[in-house]
């Protein structure tokens, strides 16, 4: 039987924390915003010693698996571990995944060869799909809505902080201990985080008896995979639309068929289907699919476009990524703030997804001559963009959703938003290389325009690179056009929101009964 939502109106329903001792819950924050920057972290540090560690394997042509086996098991898992905190307590769901995330991470630093550490990368994954999850459905039991809106724009943050640290950090370690170190680093921050938990964060045992839903998850995991891996097809299978990509898109979409009807029989589904019947609820996974889009796919094609068209090194860009990263932090902690005074989050996801086709509109006219400073200020506009509404789709379906599929619900929007920017960053791929290449094989004294890094592009004659310049600046517009697109669709998906306003008054502790908050 398919779990409910409630009604979607203001909730005056009192609200009783996990932990109604403030100092105490604040060392909770601390612990989970720790886990949650490791397990972001790890996605982002590997980047910059992957050179180093194929130049001790080999293997080139798994190069990219590194990445995208973790990236494949975290989405794979996250809906899974919502459900299982809603049916045996989020305590020792969260303890586990960080375990398995420092298992993972030791199998990484002890790897042989290449093929060991992509298997040691999904065991890395299968934990920290489980440690984001359990982080933001743990705030829904600590905090009431209102105020939980302040301590998700701190859990973004550290979202944000890893991306923009992660690259420089795995360089550094690299560099002095070797590349092993950036995996094995995770070990005594996961024991600290383990440990901690252990001591201070309390257990409530859910009322349910636990039934788990194995072939739904194992359904809906191959259908994440499918989706993850056909967003990969371009790089594995040579294009999006070649007999192995659409091998994969069949596979998935008969394991979704199979997936709904399984949901439809069993007690316990992994994401309850009554949940989109709820209208709030898709139009924030909407949102939530978009703001992955854009927020997470659209950063790696604007290095590249600072770099091709404006002549920038990959350290001046980099600077220039600072404006993006303070308008980001700027805005995750001013909604975060106005969402806890006022209980509204809808305006706060129209200004961003509004923000955000302003900002990519203005890209797409963006040429080699235009002043630094003015990108610049484009890149702190989307930063302000992306912050604003950061949190708002985790929030609204916390609110939305019945309250005992509150982790499931929160897998769900969390699963969006990686599937958005796995599949947007393959579709970005696949028309700039169309672009590129039907444009760029006219360059004298350029053989391969894909293949010029910034330092050959910086050595070419002034001509030539204006020449590069402007094939990319051709080659971008339609890119930043799409992305346009995409947050027109958010747009709209906001702009259709009820305007509810959220819970502000808590109440005592209940009694540990319950499977979360009322």
């Amino acid at each position: 039987m398919d779990a409910r939502p409630r009604p979607d109106k203001d909730n005056e329903t009192a609200y009783a924390s996990l932990v109604p001792d403030p100092r105490r819950r604040m060392l909770v924050v601390c612990l989970l915003m720790t886990g949650i920057f490791m397990a972001a972290l790890d996605n982002q540090i590997v980047s910059t010693a992957l050179p180093t560690i194929v130049g001790e394997f080999g293997e080139l042509e798994r190069f990219g698996w590194v990445g995208s086996a973790y990236l494949l098991a975290t989405s794979a898992v996250m809906p899974v571990y919502g459900k299982l905190g809603d049916l045996f307590g989020r305590k020792y769901v969260m303890m586990t995944a960080i375990f398995i995330f420092a298992l993972g991470s030791l199998a990484c630093g002890l790897a042989v060869s290449m093929n060991t550490l992509i298997v040691a990368r999904v065991l890395q994954g299968l934990g920290g799909g489980g440690i984001m999850v359990s982080i933001f459905s743990i705030n829904a039991d600590l905090f009431e809505p209102r105020v939980r809106a302040r301590y998700q724009s701190y859990s973004s943050l550290m979202l944000m902080a890893a991306g923009a640290v992660g690259p420089t950090l795995g360089g550094v370690l690299s560099d002095l201990f070797g590349w092993r170190s950036i995996f094995l680093v995770n070990l005594p921050i996961g024991i600290v985080v383990l440990t901690g938990l252990a001591l201070i964060l309390p257990y409530r045992k859910p009322s349910r008896r636990p039934k788990i839903d194995f072939t739904g998850a194992i359904l809906l995991a191959a259908v994440v995979s499918s989706v993850v891996l056909w967003a990969d097809s371009r790089e594995i299978f040579g294009s999006l639309v070649s007999a192995g990509s659409l091998a994969v898109v069949a596979f998935g979409a008969v394991c979704l068929v199979a997936w709904v009807r399984v949901e439809r029989r069993v007690p316990e589904p992994i994401v309850p289907l009554g949940l989109f019947r709820n209208q709030t609820v898709n139009l924030l996974l909407v949102v939530s699919l978009v703001s992955g889009a854009i927020g997470i796919g659209s950063i790696n094609y604007i290095a590249l476009f600072l770099q091709t068209t404006t002549g920038l090194s990959p350290s001046q860009a980099g600077l220039l990524f600072m404006a993006l990263t303070a308008g980001i932090a700027a805005g995750s902690l001013t909604a975060g703030r106005l969402i806890s005074l006022t209980g509204r989050y809808k305006v706060f996801s129209v200004v961003s997804t509004a923000g955000g086709l302003v900002t990519f509109l203005l890209f797409a006219t963006v040429h080699p001559g235009t002043p630094v400073y003015l990108i610049g200020l484009l890149m702190l506009l989307q930063g302000l963009s992306v912050g604003f509404g950061q949190q708002v789709p985790v929030i609204g379906v916390q609110n939305a959703a019945n309250a005992a599929d509150l982790g499931a619900a929160t897998g769900a929007v969390t699963l969006t938003r990686m599937a958005g920017a796995s599949i947007a960053i393959s579709i970005y791929g696949a028309m700039l290389a169309a672009f590129v290449s039907g444009q760029g094989h006219s360059i004298p004294g350029v053989t391969s325009i894909e293949g010029l890094t910034p330092a050959e592009l910086a050595a070419l004659p002034e001509q030539v690179r204006a020449l590069v310049a402007a094939v990319y600046t051709d080659a971008f517009r339609p890119v930043f056009l799409s992305m346009a697109g995409m947050i027109a669709l958010g747009l709209l998906a906001a702009l259709s929101l009820k305007n509810v306003r959220l819970q502000a008054t808590p109440a005592k502790p209940n009694s540990m009964g319950s499977g979360t908050a009322p």
